[in-house]
């Protein structure tokens, strides 16, 4: 499957998370959920935070110290605008190191662009950035195996790629975590604990 750049794709459809009808609301409740679990509101991580930062607010809101991270360059500089005083990262995320660990991470609709080679390494990066107690949320293809593909439903074409349901239960099973939740659909998501 030839490789595509995920951060000049998104850069080009940053318009469809700006309009009038986009629905702000899309996961608010499963993060909630998930911010139920945490026992501690110190730094929190958005992978893939976007421009719409609806997830920031909702960390602010909770007494949390975000950050974001993402690879589209157009979608940092519109979320920078909107929070100026957020740290925003513009890094790959499977390449980037960090220097912190988190409290509460979310990786909501862009875990799934990453290559499937590399999704294994990234969930193990992403549980092993937890601290002690520390929420992961992240949705993913609610399929049983791995599968990739790409499609231009969004205007260009872009990657999507899943570990499957099975392989995501069994990593987090091996980081030493606790899965709390999961949504088993088209779309699932899972909340994941760090014990």
């Amino acid at each position: 499957m030839q490789p595509i750049d995920t951060g000049k794709a998104y850069d080009q459809i940053t318009h469809l998370w700006q309009r009038e009808g986009f629905d702000r609301t899309n996961g608010i409740a499963q993060h909630e959920k998930a911010l139920s679990y945490a026992k501690n509101s110190g730094l929190a991580l958005d992978v893939g935070c976007g421009c719409t930062g609806r997830f920031i607010d909702l960390l602010l809101s909770h007494g949390f110290t975000p950050q974001g991270i993402d690879i589209s360059q157009k979608m940092l500089q519109l979320a920078q605008e909107r929070h100026p005083n957020i740290e925003f990262i513009h890094a790959d995320i499977c390449q980037w190191q960090p220097s912190n660990k988190y409290d509460f991470i979310t990786a909501w609709d862009s875990i799934w662009h990453v290559p499937l080679a590399q999704q294994e390494a990234l969930m193990t990066k992403l549980m092993s950035m937890l601290t002690k107690d520390g929420v992961l949320i992240f949705s993913a293809g609610g399929i049983e195996e791995p599968q990739q593909h790409t499609d231009d439903a969004m205007g260009v074409e872009v990657y999507y790629g899943t570990l499957g349901f099975k392989k995501h239960l069994a990593l987090i099973d091996q980081c030493g975590c606790v899965c709390h939740y999961v949504e088993y659909e088209l779309h699932c998501y899972f909340i994941v604990q760090r014990t």
